[in-house]
């Protein structure tokens, strides 16, 4: 049991990871940083898009519309580190047999 919650844990971090990159190319390409005329900038955006989305999607319903500002990655983030604690208790309960609380 505690080395699926250590495979749950890692892929966490990575969409963690994914949506910190996809945040960060957004605003590059918001800003004129990067081109999306390029084909490696657009196709590493549509991949993160792609994974991105499901993700999103959700979040993206029942939040009401901003306009411009996507709040649907911050809200997963948040998301993402709940339940990586969550897990993180539960490997430590598992481990060591410790009540955290």
């Amino acid at each position: 049991m505690i080395y699926i919650l250590q495979i749950l844990q890692i892929l966490l971090n990575v969409a963690w990871w994914i949506i910190i990159v996809q945040a960060i190319l957004s605003w590059l390409i918001a800003f004129n940083v990067i081109n999306t005329s390029n084909d490696m900038v657009r196709t590493i955006w549509y991949a993160l898009q792609r994974m991105t989305d499901p993700l999103y999607r959700p979040v993206r319903r029942i939040l009401p519309d901003f306009g411009a500002l996507d709040l649907s990655p911050m809200v997963v983030l948040l998301a993402i580190i709940i339940l990586d604690r969550l897990v993180g208790t539960a490997i430590m309960q598992q481990s060591y047999g410790v009540v955290v609380g």
